[in-house]
């Protein structure tokens, strides 16, 4: 399926993905918390509203 060097290439593809999100996100930070202070609002009220969706759509198959 996947010959062993593109299984190193994937791993150290997202080893060094993961760093520079994780880079980029640390310099960022406090202008993250300074401009979207409520948006964990935003997060969960989508959240509901998914889960709503599917709860109604369980309710009305049966």
């Amino acid at each position: 399926m996947f010959s062993k060097g593109q299984w190193i290439f994937a791993a150290l593809f997202f080893v060094a993905f993961v760093i520079a999100i994780t880079y980029a996100y640390k310099g960022d930070k406090n202008l993250h918390q300074k401009f979207y202070k409520g948006s964990y609002w935003v997060l969960i009220g989508f959240i509901l509203f998914i889960l709503m969706l599917f709860l109604i759509k369980v309710f009305f198959k049966h």
